[in-house]
């Protein structure tokens, strides 16, 4: 495509996967802007479908981008493996491609964004697990979108 945008993914939903939460965001990859949406809450990883259905009924996202965590050194942990494993059950689930982008640190820059927030004033709600979590699905659709550019390859 030579550099032109790909206008196959519109939109996105990031997911910050997790054992008992998975933080939501959505993202607009023609602007880049992504926001974080909520924080689903999941028994053993597996979340409520019946709401994670109506999230995806509501943005009608073009892809899904999950956050593939690693281990410091690069190598994979117990938790890539489960990821890799919802991916699998998210794309049976929705018929929609799924994609992943490296997610090490990203619930560390989001607690600090919003703890940074909280002591500047911007933000006045204290701070929970759950708003983390959907963060760091903001951060995760940002870097995905920072990262591909959403370009196909020439």
């Amino acid at each position: 495509m030579n550099g032109q945008l790909d206008k196959r993914y519109q939109s996105l939903i990031a997911i910050d996967y997790g054992l008992r939460r998975i933080g939501i965001a959505t993202g607009a990859c023609l602007t880049g802007i992504s926001t974080p949406l909520t924080t689903l809450s999941a028994t053993q990883g597996t979340p409520d479908w019946a709401v994670l259905d109506k999230v995806i009924q509501e943005w009608q996202p073009d892809l899904l981008v999950l956050g593939l965590p690693y281990n410091k050194d690069g190598s994979e942990s117990d938790m890539t493996t489960a990821v890799k494993l919802f991916a699998d059950k998210l794309q049976s689930h929705y018929t929609l491609p799924v994609e992943f982008i490296d997610e090490r640190y990203t619930s560390v820059e989001a607690e600090a964004i919003l703890k940074e927030q909280r002591r500047t004033g911007i933000r006045t709600k204290k701070l929970k697990k759950e708003d983390v979590d959907a963060k760091a699905a903001q951060i995760i659709a940002e870097s995905w979108m920072r990262t591909t550019k959403n370009l196909s390859p020439s």
